[in-house]
């Protein structure tokens, strides 16, 4: 079991339309307070990153947001957090937010979430940071099968391989997302 002292999660600066996001945004911030796991995020105060921040705040955890100084205006920085780190583009966030996690999690969201998901699971298949860090994508409507129908597609033809394929996992509660960072082993 490895020791998961802070994760990093990728989510919409959007509320989207779904009601079960946002329970499970509040559902996992509680949970990093209770067992004092620090979130990194992108720093937004909007959106479905702003509830989840507002959820581990609420209950006495620490936030680290990391945003670009450029996205002010768009994603309005949070005013209460642990943390607010300034970068200057998009590869210093993504960057910055590796460094201080030690796995991922990826609650729905758009372009920025897939982004985001899949340079960090690249820079896991090709070895580019050590340690590798486990990845998990949370939903509890299929928000993701799409997704993993698509990677399990790309595996079938020969795009991806078996290994990189389980670069990925699904949850569909909090607790079973963080036990799948601790648990996880990376293929040799």
């Amino acid at each position: 079991m490895r020791t998961i002292r802070r994760v990093c999660v990728f989510c919409g600066s959007a509320d989207g339309n779904r009601p079960g996001i946002h329970d499970l945004a509040d559902a996992l911030g509680r949970l990093f307070a209770e067992r004092q796991v620090g979130l990194v995020y992108g720093g937004a105060q909007i959106g479905v990153m702003g509830r989840l921040a507002d959820a581990v705040i609420d209950a006495g955890g620490e936030v680290i947001g990391v945003i670009p100084g450029g996205l002010f205006s768009r994603e309005v920085p949070h005013e209460n957090l642990t943390e607010l780190r300034v970068v200057d583009g998009m590869h210093d966030r993504k960057t910055t937010m590796y460094e201080l996690a030690d796995g991922f999690i990826a609650l729905p969201g758009g372009y920025g979430t897939l982004d985001e998901l899949f340079e960090a699971a690249t820079w896991n298949q090709l070895r580019l940071h050590t340690p590798r860090k486990p990845i998990t994508l949370l939903d509890d409507d299929g928000f993701w099968t799409p997704l993993f129908t698509l990677l399990d597609s790309m595996v079938e033809v020969g795009f991806v391989k078996p290994a990189g394929r389980r670069l990925l996992q699904r949850a569909s509660t909090a607790e079973e997302a963080l036990g799948q960072l601790a648990a996880y082993e990376f293929d040799a």
